[in-house]
Order: structure tokens, then sequence, then C-alpha cells
């Protein structure tokens, strides 16, 4: 059974940073899935946030994270990670991991197994 598990959410400070990791139960074949975060906040529909190649060499960005958020992956410990800055309000949400083996996809579809998110939320 394959099993991503999400951590490293909380309360963070408007403006500040916070990281949180997809631990993956892959195996081996993590460095064949492309991985991506979505997040769903309260009242919205789920949208994606960011996305990396099986080697971590393209990523891809949402718009209204470019520049502020990073995302990476260490295949030797198969996890990803979602580095996220200047966090603002609007960043409050369950973020989720998700992994897939078409490649990069910013759309859910493009995802077969997901976690089960972990709660971010922003303070003033």
């Amino acid at each position: 059974q394959v099993l991503l598990v999400e951590s490293g959410g909380g309360l963070v400070q408007a403006g500040g940073s916070l990281r949180v990791s997809c631990a993956a139960s892959f195996g081996r074949s993590f460095s064949l899935f492309a991985m991506g975060w979505f997040r769903h906040a309260l009242g919205k529909e789920r949208v994606f946030v960011a996305t990396i190649s099986v080697r971590g060499v393209t990523t891809y960005y949402a718009n209204s994270v470019n520049g502020r958020f990073t995302v990476s992956r260490d295949n030797a410990k198969n996890t990803v990670y979602l580095l996220m800055s200047s966090m603002t309000f609007d960043n409050t949400a369950y973020y989720y991991c998700a992994g897939g083996r078409g490649g990069i996809s910013v759309v859910a579809e493009g995802y077969i197994y997901w976690g089960q998110g972990t709660q971010v939320t922003v303070s003033s």
C-alpha cells in the first residue's frame, strides 16, 4: 500500500516561513514519481501549488506563490518538501502532497496517490 504522509504544518505569522514535508512509502520507486503540492482552503476549491519532476530538475509553481514558495525533493529519503516564505493570510489551507507517474502536472488528475494533508494557518 502506498502512503504519503505530510508533516510540518502549523501556525505561522504573516510574513514568516514554514516548511512542510511529505514522506512517501514508494520505496525505491519514489524516484519514478513526479510530486505535487495542492492546497484546500475552507470554502474554496482545491488548487495547485507546486510540482517537481522525478529528479527534481524541473519545478513549476502557481502564479500566486511563484517566487515565495520552493518545492524540493530528496529521493534518498523518499521525501518532498515545500518551503513557504513571505506567507500571507490567503496561504491558510490544508496542504496535500500527491504523486504521479505521468510527469509534472498542475491538475489533480495528474496524480494517483494523495496524502491526508497538513493544516497551515497564517496569523497576524
